[in-house]
């Protein structure tokens, strides 16, 4: 008897999962008639969330995100530059955002990804407009000295809502950031500071008290699927391919709106579906920031 309910059971399982593979959309809406999601989630909630700081030892900042499958590892490292004549006493942040194939079917091995300059420059636009880093702070000596900071991106697994994992790493980068201490050479140059083999630094440090980064405004952001009436918050990758409307609200820290981004689809983003998609960003910005600063928390105590 437990045998057959055994078989049954599989056998049924298969029907869906084949159910599923060939009529996607019509798999997908008859959860949504229950306001269910297949992995249970209702509507309007993200997937589970964790934060690692200090993933990469070698970097002078990085953190380790995960939106449910979605993972993201950021990594930064600073090089002292000469401001521009513009910016004399300013300096300057790259952005990079890497998808190796390992991260999902879909990127082929020597092809780069056709995402991952649209996540590049999304990223830029928002931590530079956002006003998180104020680039006078990455001066060292005006016109002569400032830091380049380099920040990579690796996805290490793309399963939806990739702008909302890079930001939220690169966040917490920036929040982990160790700025290297620098000295004045023989030469009258700014340079990274060396330590001698009993461990002290060969020359005076030029800045000693000023090891991290001021961050104000933090961005965080909630990505959201419009289909017919309904609105699906942090969409696995399988839902963005079948459902191709999305939303992604950025805020601050204070709940301030830095951007509001639509790249096309076939759904109309009317101002009450807007409206709902900045509500749930709200609420989202509040889990992001206990999450950011729990992390926080456990890199001091260690």
């Amino acid at each position: 008897m437990g045998s057959a309910t055994a078989s049954g059971d599989l056998s049924s399982e298969m029907e869906v999962d084949a159910f599923r593979r060939l009529f996607p959309l019509r798999f997908h809406e008859r959860h949504l008639l229950e306001s269910i999601r297949p992995d249970a989630r209702p509507l309007g909630k993200a997937r589970d969330t964790t934060l690692a700081l200090g993933a990469v030892a070698s970097a002078d900042g990085s953190a380790l995100a995960k939106i449910g499958c979605t993972t993201m590892l950021a990594a930064i490292k600073m090089e002292v530059m000469t401001p521009t004549m513009e910016s004399p006493d300013e300096g300057c942040i790259a952005i990079d955002f890497h998808m190796p194939p390992i991260c999902s079917p879909i990127v082929r091995p020597g092809r780069p990804a056709e995402t991952a300059p649209v996540v590049s420059k999304q990223l830029s636009d928002t931590i530079l407009s956002s006003g998180m880093i104020d680039l006078k702070e990455l001066s060292l000596v005006t016109g002569k000295a400032a830091w380049m900071v380099y920040l990579d991106i690796y996805c290490l697994d793309a399963d939806g809502a990739l702008f909302d994992a890079a930001l939220l790493s690169a966040v917490a980068a920036f929040s982990h950031l160790q700025i290297p201490v620098v000295s004045l050479n023989d030469d009258g140059r700014i340079v990274i500071s060396e330590e001698n083999e009993g461990g002290k630094l060969e020359k005076e440090p030029v800045n000693k008290g000023k090891r991290e980064l001021k961050l104000s405004s933090i961005p965080f952001s909630l990505t959201c699927i419009l289909h017919k009436n309904y609105i699906l918050a942090d969409p696995t990758a399988e839902e963005e391919s079948i459902m191709e409307t999305l939303v992604t609200v950025v805020l601050d820290s204070s709940c301030q709106l830095v951007s509001l981004y639509k790249p096309g689809g076939p759904v109309l983003a009317y101002t009450s579906a807007i409206q709902d998609c900045v509500a749930l960003t709200r609420q989202r910005v509040k889990e992001l920031q206990k999450i950011l600063n729990e992390a926080i928390s456990d890199m001091e105590v260690e």
